[in-house]
């Protein structure tokens, strides 16, 4: 496994001394916790080192650390949220990421998700529709030495053509219908994980979602659902905008 940033400072291997050692030890001992508790929903190993070794709590804000290994969504900005561990163990353990992969992300969000994949493939495309949350993922995986990382804002549904295909493309909001330019920049023997289902007219998740897991062969694609999930809608092009531009 590829190790792009300097952890080593959040595993401390003497007692802890200042106050912020002993913050750090804390939460080392959280994220331990936190992925214990996933081995009994996530069976890939390769998933579960990986959490174990990027730290959460530097994707939320200062007021939220102290939940930050609880399993469970975290409010982060622009009416967006952090998806729980299990739910983004589940994803990735469904992607089957290998560490030659090119990996489009759809919603970047915080950049947790943004830092596992990092860890799991050879490179990161991800985008995202919210500007101000790109520009914080970007300070944050520019202090910690990610490299291998591509941000870019923009909207879900269009995917990255550009920089096409991929091996794998993940996606962390909810469609009725599976946008098929996604489809189209997948690879050959390409996967992607991505939950649909039905989101209300108010724009308030749905709790009739599932994730897809779409796999695109010579003959065309085969399709396999798997758990139930709630996930905010993903927001539509504008009117005028095409795949085309």
């Amino acid at each position: 496994m590829r190790y792009t940033g300097p952890y080593s400072r959040f595993s401390p291997q003497r007692p802890a001394h200042s106050p912020r050692e002993a913050r750090n030890e804390k939460l080392r001992k959280q994220r331990m916790h936190m992925v214990t508790h996933l081995q009994g929903m996530v069976q890939d190993p390769v998933v579960l080192k990986t959490m174990l070794e990027v730290p959460r709590h530097l994707f939320v804000s200062t007021q939220a650390r102290d939940i930050a290994y609880e399993d469970r969504p975290i409010a982060i900005s622009q009416g967006q949220t952090l998806s729980a561990p299990h739910i983004i163990a589940h994803m990735l353990e469904l992607a089957k990421i290998k560490a030659d992969h090119r990996v489009l992300e759809i919603g970047t969000g915080s950049g947790y998700q943004t830092a596992l994949l990092s860890h799991l493939a050879k490179t990161v495309y991800s985008l995202e529709v919210h500007p101000r949350l790109l520009e914080k993922v970007h300070q944050v995986l520019g202090q910690w030495g990610y490299r291998n990382v591509h941000l870019k804002v923009g909207n879900g549904f269009l995917g990255w053509p550009a920089r096409a295909p991929y091996d794998r493309i993940l996606v962390s909001a909810a469609v009725s219908e599976v946008p098929q330019p996604l489809i189209e920049q997948l690879a050959i023997g390409g996967k992607l994980v991505i939950p649909v289902g039905e989101a209300t007219e108010a724009g308030v998740p749905s709790d009739r979602q599932r994730l897809q897991v779409i796999t695109k062969t010579e003959l065309g694609q085969t399709l396999k659902e798997s758990a139930s999930v709630t996930f905010e809608p993903m927001i539509p092009p504008p009117p005028m905008v095409t795949r085309w531009k």
